[in-house]
């Protein structure tokens, strides 16, 4: 089963042709499935919840969800989650208007066919059409540095997709949208480029009212930060390093997925900062491969598959990253930004491409690792980057702990 799988994956890759012969047939079959469903009316107190396609309980669909447990406001409504593996959180039922159900399985097409509300910060299956009495609140998941969609420029020699099919995927999922958030003028202009919303007509559609999940980095408090410590195991008296680096379009591995190989000494950096440091390591929920960090252990923690970054967010005395949109939210924290991109002119001219000036960001780049130590030694106990505050008043000033409010006000009448 296995081989056929990893033989069917790699005609998927190699082919566009086979790719969209085996896509239509998976197509033709759920939407016979989610034909049988949409029958019944629509429920007008249902809310449909996922987050990065059933992987994770987490980002601003958690977060408004949440939002609404407390408000009496929404004391009515009923709440579907959908995950991969639905046993995880099965938890949230403790709660009596909350079921969990699997990703994929005939209760998602049943309750995606007659829930009048879906929350999601990802795709939803383009099998899934949206019916008129429907509202789509696509809340996305990140300011981006990195293009997307539409304005993609270059792509990968060995990208999944083409840019073709990525457009038409994104298109496809757009013209369901009845709300996308914003959390600035900055990502309004983006999302309605790279979405092509001009071309279907719905450039009226964004909420740009803050990001609901970064409410949390406003209002966490220090008993939240020990709670979360205390969970990860995180010894005391040391300074915390949450490393995030992104996925990389071009490394596809067929039958296995986005594969990333960590570009860092970690036996160098344990050297020179375990005395004082320990690293947080977050690979991008799209990465497949796993890592083996046993050698390291009390000084490399692998938090991937940990829910909610929010959370590790607040317990880091800084970040690194390279082109992922974390440093954008963790900015509001006013923490210090390291920026790695051993890859820059590759990643730049290569395989996505930079929305906004390299110059802007909050942080030093390092492109070379043997510089990477004592840049993490002076981020830890220097000031912060003069850009910082420049970079939050255009890019994170709405984020003041209250866009769930604002968000939930809008979508939910």
């Amino acid at each position: 089963m296995k081989l056929k799988w990893k033989i069917r994956n790699d005609l998927s890759k190699r082919s566009p042709f086979f790719r969209k012969l085996i896509d239509g047939a998976a197509f033709r079959k759920n939407r016979k499935r989610y034909k049988q469903q949409a029958k019944a009316p629509v429920q007008d107190n249902a809310i449909c919840f996922m987050s990065f396609l059933g992987r994770k309980y987490a980002d601003s669909p958690r977060a408004i969800y949440e939002y609404m447990l407390t408000d009496p406001a929404y004391d009515k409504y009923e709440f579907y989650w959908f995950f991969k593996e639905p046993e995880k959180y099965r938890y949230l039922e403790n709660n009596s208007r909350t079921r969990v159900y699997k990703y994929n399985s005939d209760d998602h097409y049943k309750y995606y066919a007659t829930a009048k509300y879906w929350v999601t910060n990802s795709r939803v299956p383009d099998v899934i059409p949206l019916r008129d009495e429907q509202v789509y609140l696509q809340c996305w998941h990140g300011t981006p540095l990195k293009r997307l969609g539409f304005d993609i420029q270059v792509s990968g020699a060995n990208a999944k997709m083409t840019k073709a099919e990525l457009c038409k995927q994104y298109s496809t999922d757009a013209t369901k949208y009845t709300y996308m958030t914003s959390p600035s003028r900055f990502c309004t202009e983006k999302f309605i480029s790279a979405f092509a919303l001009y071309n279907i007509g719905r450039e009226d559609i964004i909420i740009e009212k803050g990001y609901p999940r970064n409410d949390f980095l406003s209002n966490f408090t220090a008993e939240d930060a020990a709670r979360i410590k205390k969970e990860l195991g995180i010894p005391e008296g040391k300074k915390v390093i949450l490393y995030a680096p992104t996925w990389r379009d071009n490394q596809h591995t067929s039958g296995v997925g986005y594969v990333l190989k960590a570009e860092v000494d970690f036996e160098k950096l344990r050297k020179e900062l375990e005395d004082d440091f320990i690293i947080l390591f977050r690979a991008h929920y799209f990465v497949a491969n796993k890592f083996d960090f046993e050698k390291y252990a009390g000084f490399i923690y692998d938090v991937s598959d940990y829910d909610e970054i929010n959370d590790l967010y607040v317990v880091s005395d800084m970040l690194i990253t390279d082109y992922s949109s974390v440093f954008f939210d963790y900015a509001i924290l006013r923490r210090p930004i390291i920026f790695f991109m051993y890859d820059l002119e590759a990643y730049r001219d290569d395989v996505r491409g930079f929305y906004i000036s390299l110059d802007e960001l909050p942080g030093p780049i390092i492109q070379d690792e043997d510089e990477l130590a004592e840049a993490i030694r002076n981020a830890a106990g220097g000031e912060l980057d003069s850009r910082y505050a420049a970079f939050n008043e255009t890019y994170n000033y709405l984020d003041d702990g209250h866009a769930c409010e604002r968000v939930a006000a809008e979508v939910f009448k």
